[in-house]
Formats: structure tokens, sequence, C-alpha cells
């Protein structure tokens, strides 16, 4: 008997977290973390069954929003209010500064590579304008590109040879060349759309991109030509992020910023980031 896919599922309460809900990352036993659970600053977890509990409590004001795994298995995590990378320790959680870069407006959305390169993007809300940055495994931060629109979702290609960064304002997703060394060129127009903003994106292992269509309460599924293949309906509409877990890979977590908690559809590819921990 074959299994349904593409049909979105509430997983967790209505309400159970804030409207600032994001991230969301998988660990390698299945649990999903997102940001602001009950309340700011927190970081909840949620088992594969949906049963949720505050995970840690950032300090000093900290509110985190894009969450990734390194290859250690430690968590990034983007806290917007006070410029930084925080690194999460899973075992003992203890929590840490990863990177401090007082010139960024925020970092919001963190992609990462396969060999522990994290990229943030950094919107400008106000201005409708954004940034690009890289922050090294050792913390060192560099600029990538400015000048931008809205700067939000971020993602690595599986070759780790394409970024792609999305604008939420300006509705377009942009790809560029990532060289060895890291550094950006090639700047190239993946794809416009029409109406509806965007939010956080992820890749799967084939190199399709899954893009959160905030507002529209739709994740777009992407080829990585930019061909829109197909559309996923979602039971509310302002979706800020996704990612993938499951036993296989094919499960798909979406936070909903409108009403605080997680929704989870089935796809018939593994994640890169799923992946991530079978290398």
């Amino acid at each position: 008997m074959s299994e349904t896919l593409y049909v979105s599922s509430v997983l967790t309460e209505p309400g159970s977290f804030t409207q600032g809900i994001e991230g969301p990352a998988v660990d390698g036993e299945g649990n999903v973390y997102a940001v602001n659970y009950e309340r700011q600053h927190t970081i909840g977890k949620v088992t594969p069954e949906g049963v949720c509990s505050v995970f840690v409590e950032l300090p000093n004001g900290s509110v985190g929003n894009g969450i990734r795994f390194d290859s250690a298995g430690d968590m990034l995590i983007a806290d917007y209010v006070n410029h930084n990378v925080l690194r999460v320790n899973m075992r003992t959680k203890s929590i840490s500064v990863h990177a401090h870069e007082p010139a960024m407006n925020q970092p919001n959305d963190i992609a990462i590579s396969g060999d522990d390169y994290v990229f943030a993007s950094d919107p400008n809300w106000g201005e409708s304008t954004g940034q690009i940055w890289r922050i090294d495994p050792n913390g060192a931060v560099t600029l990538l590109e400015a000048g931008m629109g809205t700067t939000n979702g971020i993602e690595v290609s599986p070759d780790g040879r394409t970024l792609y960064v999305n604008e939420t304002v300006q509705r377009r997703i942009w790809a560029y060349d990532l060289s060895p060394d890291r550094t950006v060129a090639n700047k190239r127009l993946l794809i416009e759309f029409p109406d509806y903003g965007m939010d956080g994106m992820r890749c799967d292992i084939d190199g399709n991109l899954y893009v959160t269509r905030y507002g529209k309460g739709t994740i777009a599924i992407l080829t990585p030509g930019g061909e829109v293949v197909r559309e996923v309906e979602l039971h509310g509409k302002s979706c800020s992020n996704l990612t993938f877990g499951g036993p296989d890979g094919r499960t798909v977590y979406v936070t909903m910023a409108d009403n605080g908690n997680i929704e989870t559809f089935r796809t018939d590819t593994p994640g890169l980031c799923w992946a991530s921990w079978r290398r």
C-alpha cells in the first residue's frame, strides 16, 4: 500500500510556540528543534510523536531564528537580537558564542556547508535591504555580499557549489557560484514570484529547493533550474521555515508563525540536512 505524500498534517498544538517560531532543525535521533516554545528566548524540543518541551533558555536576552547542526552535532543558532551565532553543546546544553558581528543588522536564517562553513542572511526589514555573511569554522566573520534586497532564506546545494538566497520583499531567489575558498560569484536570478513573500528554504539530496511561501501557506518545490514542479498546501498561511527528518529523511517539518505550531508532510526524496547526519 502506497503512502500519502505531500499532504500536510498538524504535529503540535496550535499556540504551543509563539508567533516567532522559526528554526527548525532535526538531530540524529529525529527530534525537531524550533525557537520560542511557550515564550521568547527558548529553544523547544519536539519528539517525532509531537511531544514538546523546553530544551534550553537562551541567555542575555538572546532570541533565536534559524537553527542548524554542524558535523560535530552541536546546534548553531542565529541570535538576531545580539548579532551572534550561538553554539549549544547537545550533551551538556552549555551555550557559547560561536561568532559575533556588530556590523550585522541581524543574523536571520543560516545555512551550513559540509565542511562547517555557515552562511547567514542579514535583512534590514525597515529599509527592505540585506546582506550575506560567511562564518568560518573558527568563528571568523566575512561579508560576502551587500546591497541586496531583504535577504531571508538561504541554502547550500548538495554538491557545495551553489549558494541560494531569497529576498522576501522582492520575491526573488538568487543563485551564486560558491568557490572552494567559500567566496561567491556569478550571481544569477533563479526565479521571481509574482506574489507572496518567502522565508526559509532547504534542499533535498537531489538539489530540489523547498521554499516557504509566507502568506500563501504553501511549500513550493523547485528544480535546481528554478522550475516550480509542485506546491504543497499547508493548514496555516505564515510558514516561516522547514527542515527534513524522520527515519528515512522524507518527513518535512514546517514552522507556522500564524498558528504557533509545526506541520508535517511526507515527500519522496530525503532532505540534504538529514543526509548530512549519515556522512
